[in-house]
């Protein structure tokens, strides 16, 4: 059996039975003349074969190094095509994303540019999956590709792409007390029984808590899409993103008026970890994703490293 050779020393007897010269392949190599000399001679032991000899004032391949010279080329070759990064296409692209994101995330960025993204790249698939607290670890693992957020996130573990800005509404069944105030404040908003959207409430209790106020709330969902049988029910109050009453039917059977200014507004971000920062795929999907939320926005995109 022939001792194992390290890829340094193929590559340099690939050179070497090419150009048939020492200097050549050192030029070549960026490497010295001794150094391509010394790997010739550990090749020669290794192989038990003198590959290259003396001919007059070149050298020739022997019998072994004619035979070897076409399939070293062809290894160079195809080593070097593993680090060659091919022309992008989307036609050509056979992968499956996974994305994080709430219902209203799917609503208001992945819905809208769907049809444009499978028009594009008919191959692709898009895995919806909760959105979690614990999304940039998910990132981090590469269990997700993308996360569609509301949430605030550390721009020194990932990624951020401004999507939108977005204000909240008050949703409450057409005759709550609610609907008979003028001049929603605070103070009024805080005097019901609330019911919650787990995960873009999270903005919320921050401003009702540097307020020194706490809401009372009365029943907790994952997804709006439970929410409206459970507003027309009660008496609860619900604030939502404004984006997710403007479809579909989700205003059907409610009443809508602007939130109390205090609540503030909800910044939109995808968000992605270093690993998928250069993915050509995933840099296309993101900036399509972008593309269409920068249509309809009034804000402009803003980047975050």
């Amino acid at each position: 059996m022939l001792p194992p050779l390290s890829p340094n020393l193929l590559l340099v007897l690939a050179f070497l039975l090419k150009t048939k010269s020492v200097s050549s392949t050192a030029l070549v190599l960026g490497i010295s003349q001794p150094s391509v000399s010394r790997s010739l001679a550990k090749l020669r032991n290794a192989l038990n074969d003198p590959l290259l000899l003396r001919s007059g004032a070149g050298m020739v391949r022997t019998r072994r190094g004619d035979e070897l010279v076409g399939k070293l080329a062809e290894w160079v070759a195809s080593t070097s095509a593993l680090l060659v990064e091919n022309t992008f296409d989307p036609k050509d692209v056979e992968r499956r994303f996974r994305v994080a994101s709430t219902d209203f995330g799917v609503l208001a960025v992945l819905l809208p540019a769907l049809p444009a993204l499978r028009k594009a790249a008919p191959g692709i698939s898009i895995d919806i999956l909760p959105l979690t607290h614990a999304a940039h670890r998910a990132l981090a693992q590469g269990d997700i590709d993308l996360a569609v957020s509301g949430l605030e996130h550390d721009p020194s573990q990932l990624h951020g792409l401004h999507l939108f800005r977005d204000r909240f509404v008050c949703v409450t069944r057409p005759d709550h007390p609610l609907t008979q105030v003028e001049d929603l404040s605070l103070e009024r908003f805080l005097e019901h029984e609330h019911l919650s959207l787990t995960v873009s409430d999270a903005e919320l209790d921050r401003v009702t808590l540097y307020g020194g106020r706490k809401r009372r709330i009365a029943a907790s969902v994952p997804y709006f899409g439970l929410a409206p049988d459970m507003l027309r029910a009660g008496d609860m109050v619900m604030a939502v993103p404004s984006r997710l009453m403007a479809h579909g039917d989700n205003a059907q059977g409610l009443a809508v008026r602007a939130a109390p200014d205090a609540l503030g507004h909800l910044d939109y971000w995808l968000l992605w970890h270093e690993r998928s920062h250069r993915d050509p795929a995933a840099v296309w999907l993101r900036d399509r994703l972008s593309e269409h939320c920068r249509t309809a926005a009034s804000e402009p995109l803003a980047e975050a490293a």
